[in-house]
C-alpha cells in the first residue's frame, strides 16, 4: 500500500493563506502499526442492498494488487471534504458517517468544515485512497479504479476500515484489512512540491 504525501504547504503558500509561515502544525499520531513495508490483508464487500450486482463482479485467479496514492486527513492539508472524484460534502458526510470513531468529530465538522479539530492526538487516522491503476492485471479486466475509498486506521490495534465511493458503482462497498505479521514488503515514499 503505498502511500504518497504531497506536502504543499510552503512558506509562500501559507504566508498568503495569512498563517505563520513559521507555525507548525501538529502531525497526525505516531502508530508502529502504519509504517512502510508493513502488510494488510482482508476483504471488500459489495454493499447488501445490490446483491445482484455482486454477481457481475469478475472473478480472478489471483489477488488484484493496485497502486494507491493517498490523503491524510489533517485538516490543514487535506479535510474531510473531498472536493474532487464528483464527491458531495453530502457524499462525504453520509460516507465519514459509517466510522463510529468519526462521530464525535461530526458536529465541528458540520460547523466548520473541520478545520479547527485537533486530530493530533486522536486515537484513528483517516484517509482518502485513490487506486491509481492495476499492477497485476490488465485494464480489460472489468474492474474499475473509478473511485476512492474513505478510510480510518486504528492507531491501537492496526485495523483499517474503509468504504469505496464511485457514483457509478455499488454504494457502501466495506472495506476491511488487519495487520499481519507476515515479512514486511513493499515501499513508501514522499514527494514535496518547492516554490
Amino acid at each position: 500500500m503505498p502511500v504518497r504525501v504531497v506536502d504543499t504547504a510552503t512558506p509562500s503558500s501559507q504566508a498568503s493563506s495569512g498563517q505563520d509561515a513559521t507555525a507548525v502544525q501538529p502531525s497526525p499520531p505516531s502508530c508502529s502499526l502504519l509504517t512502510a513495508g508493513r502488510c494488510f490483508a482482508g476483504t471488500q464487500n459489495v454493499s447488501s442492498l445490490q446483491k445482484d450486482e455482486a454477481l457481475n463482479v469478475p472473478l480472478a485467479d489471483t489477488p488484484v494488487v493496485t497502486f494507491w496514492e493517498g490523503e491524510i486527513v489533517d485538516a490543514t492539508n487535506y479535510t474531510f471534504f473531498t472536493g474532487k472524484w464528483e464527491a458531495s460534502a453530502e457524499d462525504d458526510v453520509r460516507h465519514w458517517s459509517k466510522f463510529p470513531s468519526f462521530t464525535p468529530l461530526l458536529s465541528q465538522i458540520e460547523a466548520d468544515g473541520g478545520k479547527s479539530v485537533d486530530l493530533s492526538n486522536y486515537p484513528y487516522i483517516f484517509m482518502r485512497w485513490k487506486e491509481q491503476y492495476f499492477v497485476n492485471v490488465g485494464v480489460d479486466c472489468g474492474l474499475t479504479i473509478a473511485g476512492f475509498y474513505y478510510v480510518c486506521f486504528s492507531c491501537s490495534d492496526g485495523s483499517i476500515s474503509g468504504f469505496y465511493y464511485d457514483p457509478n458503482s455499488s454504494p457502501f462497498q466495506k472495506l476491511e484489512l488487519k495487520c499481519t505479521n507476515e515479512k514486511q514488503s513493499g515501499f513508501t515514499f514522499s514527494s514535496y512540491e518547492l516554490q
